[in-house]
């Protein structure tokens, strides 16, 4: 079992409140927000408070791009640099690796192939009239592109925090259990679908839905008083 004491947080969607109370009541080294954080302040403002507590990363949501405000107050944040989208950090001991965004069809929806490789092959087909802020459009600023989802596979993690969901759940991908396998990791955690689930499994992997405002250990011990469904 993977020691560290850090805890993992389902969609806040703007309702800080369960994240904060939990820090403070448990004193994690380190939270994990799994995407749709849809602050309303600066990230690093809403959080201020706990802050002094506790290192806090995050990956980022599909409705983390739903307006300039949404963007601006997570990407643009003093928090900006704890993006674990697309990297591994060893965060309280632990390699935590994060894949933030959904799949979407104008890029890639697997199991289909791929219609872009990368953000700069997008561009290359993307009319000037459709950029935002001379690049990606907004809404493909939280997009899986392929090129994230290859360099991850070529690391080692312990843990994977990913918005999507793995094939376990019924809107889930089989892309997101390859990366599990590739990254060889023990644990894998997802937001996205609002439900507090334990996945069955083989025991190579433990697989953990995360509800709006879940808080997990990294163990798969919910905190937050949200009903579990055990599998």
């Amino acid at each position: 079992m993977l020691g560290g004491n850090v805890l993992f947080c389902g969609d806040p969607h703007g309702n800080f409140a369960p994240l904060v109370e939990g820090v403070h009541r448990h004193r994690p080294d380190a939270v994990v927000l799994a995407g749709d954080i849809q602050s309303r302040r600066p990230l690093d403002e809403e959080l201020a408070t706990i802050l002094p507590l506790t290192e806090v990363w995050w990956i980022h949501g599909n409705h983390d791009t739903d307006s300039d405000a949404d963007f601006d107050n997570l990407f643009g944040s003093a928090l900006a640099d704890r993006n674990l989208d697309g990297r591994v950090v060893t965060i309280a001991g632990v390699r935590i690796a994060g894949l933030g965004g959904v799949f979407r069809r104008q890029v890639w929806m697997p199991p289909e192939a791929p219609r872009s490789a990368s953000e700069a092959e997008y561009l290359s087909r993307c009319g000037q009239g459709n950029r935002w802020r001379g690049g990606l459009p907004r809404r493909h600023r939280s997009t899986i592109f392929p090129r994230t989802v290859s360099s991850l596979m070529g690391q080692r993690a312990d843990v994977l925090v990913s918005h999507e969901a793995p094939a376990c759940h019924p809107h889930g991908f089989e892309q997101i259990d390859a990366l599990i396998d590739a990254m060889r990791v023990s644990v894998a955690f997802h937001g996205h679908h609002h439900e507090s689930v334990i996945y069955p499994g083989d025991g190579s992997c433990r697989i953990i839905g995360l509800g709006a405002n879940a808080l997990s250990t990294i163990a798969g011990d919910f905190l937050s008083g949200v009903p579990v469904d055990q599998g």
